[in-house]
């Protein structure tokens, strides 16, 4: 059976539906950068998924090609992630979508180190026929956190990240958001196939 990262790791992928305190290791990603209302038809922020999806089918289905990732076990695609913020803001304004920056994420296994996923990048550039070249390959360190999830469409996060602010307050925390801690969000549900009422996302903010 595939590895799978939700049931392996359900601390960072499964919250409750209250607010918790987690401490979030060192992970690497595939990554796109952008700007811009996500829901643009057309837009940057779906042009980025495609790049990210591209990348990491290929790196999953490698074991079918000639070239071989040491390590290298089946895994299911991790879900999508997001790490969002705004210029000159504190939080998030969410009626201002078009002033939105966002760095788009899928978790890669550790196996995968930086010669792989460069193969991966021109692999799926010349397959695909799109420019894989926006892709980045990070590493992010969260540390301390709190998280929740959030159930519903994403315009409603506000009263959710009400519930998880006042949580911070009361247990002796602060808020940590800055220009490299910034407001995260894991995508569970394929808004494609999915009420929005029924959405599940995964809400991360950092504190000290």
């Amino acid at each position: 059976m595939a590895f799978d990262f939700k049931k392996e790791f359900k601390e960072f992928y499964l919250p409750k539906n209250r607010p918790e305190i987690i401490t979030v290791p060192k992970m690497n990603y595939i990554a796109v950068r952008g700007n811009g209302n996500p829901n643009e038809e057309d837009g940057a922020y779906k042009k980025a998924l495609e790049v990210l999806y591209a990348v990491s089918y290929t790196l999953k289905m490698s074991y079918k090609s000639d070239y071989k990732i040491e390590g290298f076990f089946e895994y299911v695609v991790p879900p999508l992630e997001g790490f969002w913020w705004q210029d000159g803001k504190n939080g998030i304004d969410y009626s201002d979508k078009s002033k939105f920056n966002w760095i788009s994420v899928i978790r890669l296994p550790d196996f995968i180190k930086k010669e792989n996923f460069c193969w991966a990048v021109d692999t799926a550039s010349k397959k695909k026929k799109i420019d894989c070249g926006i892709a980045e390959f990070i590493s992010i360190d969260e540390g301390l956190c709190v998280q929740i999830m959030h159930n519903g469409p994403y315009d409603d996060e506000p009263a959710t990240i009400k519930l998880m602010d006042d949580f911070i307050h009361e247990n002796g925390y602060e808020n940590d958001i800055n220009e490299v801690r910034l407001h995260h969000e894991i995508y569970l549900s394929d808004p494609r196939k999915t009420a929005p009422e029924k959405f599940k996302t995964v809400i991360r903010h950092p504190i000290r």
